[in-house]
């Protein structure tokens, strides 16, 4: 019963890992939004957030969540936009998105612009003092309309890192509407606005009625992405490489993102064996390679690669890595 048992668990994961490499993998550049800043100091309270990048955030956490894409850790995205000195005004632009794509080693890249964030332009503050003392159309404080109602609106992008192209575009809205509050009603306690209590990462702002349509805008925005992951094109690449260090189970290999190595990836290490030849021309027609286990990409630049290694016999430096079907 037990042998049986361990069987099944092999062969489930074989199939799970199977499945993780059918997916494409992507990540998701901060967002611009120059059209909604001032909105957006206005109603956090000065530069204290960079909404762009709290869609950003927001959007990962949806697709993952989903699974129909392998995302990319943003923390190395963020590690290559440093590298490269890339700026805030290069978020939105495909050219750049594919270079930084094609570095990290993902299938695609997700860019994005905010056009709308905060009030229905139709709702009005009706007296009363606003929103960390602001007062003015965003209707953030004091009495609101009998009806607030939140509307955001962002496009994203889905760009081949291979070419450059735009595979798929994605606009999605939310909105939200609430009797007798403000922007920030709902959640929390409305007087800390400017202190950062509103991250939007946060529960409180999620609670509110600006989170509720952020929330809807995302989820709109990721659902049409994700539908159209069958634009993607398939690309075959076989990663043929050395391992250049080993320290304990850490690999470092002599390929990177140039060679089409990704991070994610399970390659295959092997030590070269016996060689048989042509005995009358001495050419070498096959190798006898002994795998001793497997390597999981951690970390690829585009000249190398890191990795943490798993199996029963030990690698040394010159071993071979390489891909396994």
């Amino acid at each position: 019963m037990k042998k049986s048992l361990g069987i099944l668990l092999v062969l489930l994961t074989i199939t799970s890992s199977g499945w993780a490499q059918t997916k494409k993998r992507i990540t998701v550049m901060d967002f611009e939004f120059g059209a909604v800043q001032d909105a957006a100091k206005q109603i956090f309270g000065g530069n204290s957030q960079d909404v762009g990048k709290g869609i950003a955030d927001m959007l990962v956490t949806k697709l993952v969540q989903d699974g129909v894409y392998s995302v990319i850790e943003r923390q190395a995205l963020a590690k290559i936009i440093g590298e490269q000195n890339f700026s805030n005004s290069d978020r939105a632009n495909p050219d750049t998105a594919a270079k930084i794509g094609r570095i990290l080693g993902v299938d695609a890249m997700v860019i994005g612009s905010i056009t709308q964030f905060g009030r229905d332009d139709q709702n009005h503050t009706v007296g009363g003092g606003a929103f960390g003392g602001i007062t003015g159309r965003y209707g953030i404080g004091g009495v609101g309309t009998h009806k607030a109602k939140a509307v955001v609106v962002i496009s994203a992008r889905l760009v081949d890192t291979n070419t450059g192209e735009i595979l798929a575009a994605a606009d999605g809205k939310g909105t939200s509407t609430r009797s007798g509050t403000s922007l920030l009603g709902g959640g929390g306690s409305e007087n800390g606005g400017g202190n950062g209590n509103f991250s939007m990462g946060s529960s409180n702002f999620g609670s509110t009625i600006l989170g509720e349509a952020t929330n809807a805008a995302v989820a709109d925005a990721s659902k049409q992405l994700e539908d159209a992951a069958g634009k993607l094109p398939t690309v075959t690449i076989n990663v043929s490489g050395l391992i250049a260090d080993v320290t304990d189970n850490t690999l470092i290999l002599n390929v990177g993102t140039k060679a089409g190595v990704k991070v994610g990836d399970h390659l295959g290490v092997f030590r070269k064996g016996k060689e048989i030849r042509d005995p009358a021309t001495g050419k070498v027609l096959k190798t006898i390679n002994t795998r001793l286990g497997d390597v999981t990409i951690t970390e690829a630049d585009q000249d190398s690669a890191t990795g943490t290694f798993s199996g029963p016999n030990p690698p040394k430096v010159g071993d071979a890595v390489q891909t396994v079907q």
